[in-house]
């Protein structure tokens, strides 16, 4: 049998995001296809599989990419799909530990990935956030208005995003300092 659930996670909450399709795994919902805000499951075992998601450097059909999912597919874990430079593997637990990540440098790297493109996307919707407004106060236009106050709230909450992933970064640089 089939679930569909529709879920919105943020970029800055993909470790949440990983953590509810683990425990629905846990619950006996493995995760089969992805979509925007959709997640399909069918029946499993409870416990049958762990999920991780990633964030790579390119899109999933460029080469480096390509090969990348390659790679990991020959560990053992099944590809699910992506959303954007989002992509979803899974693996049966009973083949061992499933980690994407070696270590905290590897981890450190994709923290930048993922603050690179909250940045982005924070300055684009700030820099058009504005731009509205000053339309609106030398045309009148609301329209404008209304456009510049959605974009100017959408950017701080990226800021919110952005901080949030680098307070995860920043523990994770302390940790590897310990270290060496």
């Amino acid at each position: 049998m089939r679930k569909v659930i529709y879920k919105l996670f943020w970029v800055s909450e993909y470790d949440k995001e990983e953590k509810w399709l683990n425990e629905m795994a846990e619950r006996g919902l493995a995760l089969v296809a992805i979509g925007f805000c959709k997640y399909t499951f069918e029946e499993c075992i409870p416990g049958e599989y762990n999920v991780r998601l990633e964030l790579l450097k390119n899109a999933p059909s460029h080469g480096e990419s390509q090969q990348y999912i390659k790679f990991i597919e020959e560990t053992g874990a099944e590809y699910l799909g992506s959303i954007m430079r989002w992509i979803y593997f899974r693996k049966k637990t009973d083949e061992g530990e499933f980690n994407l990540y070696s270590d905290n440098s590897s981890r450190i790297k994709q923290m930048n990935k993922i603050l690179n493109l909250i940045g982005i996307l924070c300055i684009m919707n700030i820099c058009i956030g504005l731009n509205n407004i000053f339309i609106f106060f030398t045309l009148s236009s609301e329209f404008n208005f209304i456009c510049g106050i959605v974009s100017l709230s959408l950017g701080l909450f990226l800021v919110y995003g952005f901080f949030r992933v680098y307070r995860i970064k920043r523990k994770l640089m302390q940790e590897q300092s310990l270290f060496e």
